[in-house]
Parts: C-alpha cells; structure tokens; sequence
C-alpha cells in the first residue's frame, strides 16, 4: 500500500503547483489592484529659451604697438588700470629722435636763406633787364635756379614735419578711454617698430558673438514681423558659472552670408557693462526666447530611464499598464518637452513608477497636473 501511495504523489504535487501558478498569473480583480495617479499628457503653450555658446568680446579692443625702434625709457600706467583718452601710456628714449628733429630744422633753414639769396639775384637780374645789361634769357635762368630752391624749401619743411611726427611717437597715448590689460616688456626693452606693448580695452559695452544654423535662419526670416534691415532681439546671457547675467541684451545680425565650413550665420548681442564684470574673451551662453505654439509635455516625476532612453508608464483600455518609450526634447521647468511617441490622448502613470512593472493591472486615480502657462 505504501507503494501506491507513493506512485500516485507526484501526480498531485504537479497538479498542486499548477494550481497556485494559474493563481498567480491570474489578473487581479478590481478590488485588489494597486490604485495609482494617472494624469494626461499636458498641452503647453509657452516661452522656451534656446542656448547658443557665445564668444563675449569688448567694444573696443585695440593693440597698442611701437611705431618707432629705440629703448623703451618709462612704463606711466600699471597693468589692468583705467586709462582715458589721450593719456600717456609709455615714452621711448628720444634723445636720436630730438637729434633728428634739430637737423630738420636746420635743413629748413638753410634752404630757407638759399631762397632767399637767389630771390634777391633775381630782382637784381630783372633791373639789369630792363637796363639792357643782361640778356633776358639771364631772368630766365634766375626764376628756373628761385623754383628749385622754393622746391628745397619745401622739402625741408616735409622732412621736419617727418621729424617732429616721429618725436611725438616717442610718448605712446591710450586711443580711447578704457582699461589696459597685461604688459608683456618692462622698462628698458628694446623695442622694434610693430612691438607689441599692451592691449586696450573699452568695457562699458560688450558684444557677444553668436551662431545660428541655416535652418533656424529661414524659420526667422519667413516670420511675417521679420525686416532684415531692423531685425532686433531680446536676449539673455548665461556666465561660465551658470549665473544669468542681470541685463537683457539686443542681437542683431552680424554677417551677411553663412560660413562655408559650419555653415552657420553669426549674431552680435550689444550688452551694458557698467560695473565691469564682462570681460574681453569671456565664455557662456546665449538664451534666445523661442515661442513654441502648443506642445506636449510630460511631468518629470513620470518618467524613467532605462539605458539612456526614456519611458512613462501609459493606461491601457482594459486598466493595464504599459511602458512606453518616448524622445525627450527641451525641459521646461519640471516638465519635458515629447518630441515624439506620445499623443495628446495618452494618459500615463503621473509617479511612483519605481515600483511599477509591465503589464501591470491598476486602479487609476486621475489627478489634475498644473502646465507652465504662457509668458
């Protein structure tokens, strides 16, 4: 009898767990599914901001170069001091430049009591003329030799003016009023004709540089409002630390044809700087408001991510949940932007999704989400 038993034990056991497995892939009556917060996909129509990388450059920056070769003598301003317009930044040594200015000036002088002397023959020239001592080919000859020396005269007074030019080169002024940068000769360096001595910077008005694509181009240009000639926008400036910086800026075009490598088209963005906290060959980035017209979007606390992808869980007809990937785009606020696999009819899992599966029979409890409303 024993053995009878024991013949029929398997078959019950299998039976058994059969029994318990069909249970528990049963799906679950209303009453026992998991209530969760389901919500619609939310239709927005908002103000985005576009960020561009932006290249921020003084108004005026300018080098400052030797225009003469000589000692450098004295350094009147420290690095990174303001300076104003006209002020004397350097001086060369001038004591070769003063010589040649003497020697111009003595040249002149010279030619000038040349001129003289031969104005003085030919006035005496003309009274023999006319006394019939002399030939008139005689009054001739003295107005050819008092041109020549008149042309010297001139000469002269280029060559001092040269001389003098050159002289006042010797005290190197600021161009404008702005701020010096570094200094890379010290006093007492030999300095060549082209030497680099410094850089000036005018930093109460800034630009920054910016590109757009071709395609981003056209969608400006076929805006009914578009004139290309006084085409204007606002725009905002992110520094390298992420701050914002406090004023609005204006762009404008800066080209007029596209970059044959990138095939981009550069902006400029005009920036107030009072205080000086834009520096010459600064980074950051450029928020460019963009109106998106309605789009879809969905609450971060409903998605999830899974190998660089992104999924809500969507509500099947029959109460059933099913991961649903979709293209994230632009986040705004706390909700991003469906760039695609979403639809407007679409009600997903609002949160809690970490302890969701696939497939999942829910009781759905709708709750009211609160989209970003236009600006």
């Amino acid at each position: 009898m024993k053995v009878k038993y024991l013949a029929y034990f398997p078959i019950l056991a299998a039976v058994t767990i059969a029994s318990c497995t069909s249970k528990s892939q049963a799906p679950l009556a209303a009453d026992q599914a998991r209530t969760v917060p389901i919500a619609a996909v939310s239709v927005l129509d908002t103000l985005i901001f576009k960020e561009y990388i932006a290249d921020i450059q003084a108004a005026k920056n300018v080098e400052v170069r030797s225009r003469l070769s000589g000692f450098l003598e004295k350094i009147y301003v420290e690095e990174g001091s303001a300076v104003k317009a006209g002020q004397i930044l350097f001086k060369i040594n001038d004591e070769e430049y003063k010589a040649d200015l003497s020697k111009a000036e003595a040249v002149l002088n010279n030619a000038i009591a040349d001129a003289k002397t031969v104005d003085l023959e030919q006035e005496r020239t003309k009274v023999l003329v006319q006394s019939n001592i002399v030939s008139k080919t005689e009054l001739d000859l003295g107005a050819a030799k008092l041109k020549a020396a008149e042309s010297r005269v001139a000469e002269a007074r280029s060559v001092l003016r040269y001389a003098k030019s050159r002289l006042s080169h010797t005290l190197i002024k600021s161009p404008f009023t702005g701020r010096i940068d570094r200094m890379p000769l010290k006093a007492g360096s030999l300095l060549e004709e082209g030497s680099l001595l410094t850089t000036v910077s005018d930093l109460s008005t800034v630009n920054v540089y910016f590109s757009i694509t071709e395609k981003e181009y056209l969608n400006i240009a076929s805006d009914t409002a578009y004139s290309k000639n006084n085409f204007k926008k606002r725009v905002k400036l992110s520094l390298a630390n992420g701050v914002v910086y406090p004023f609005e800026g204006t762009a404008r075009f800066a080209e007029s044809e596209f970059a044959s490598q990138t095939g981009s088209l550069s902006l400029k963005a005009s920036f107030p700087n009072a205080e000086g906290l834009l520096k010459h060959g600064a980074s950051g980035k450029i928020s460019v408001p963009v109106e998106t017209g309605e789009i879809l979007a969905v609450h971060q606390k409903s998605v999830f991510e899974i190998q660089d992808r992104t999924y809500v869980y969507v509500l099947n007809e029959n109460n059933t949940i099913k991961m649903t990937p979709f293209e994230a785009g632009q986040r705004i606020g706390h909700y991003y932007m469906v760039n695609s696999g979403l639809k407007k009819s679409d009600k997903i899992v609002f949160e809690g999704t970490q302890s969701l599966r696939d497939g999942l029979t829910v009781k759905p409890m709708d709750v009211k989400t609160n989209p970003i409303a236009k600006n």
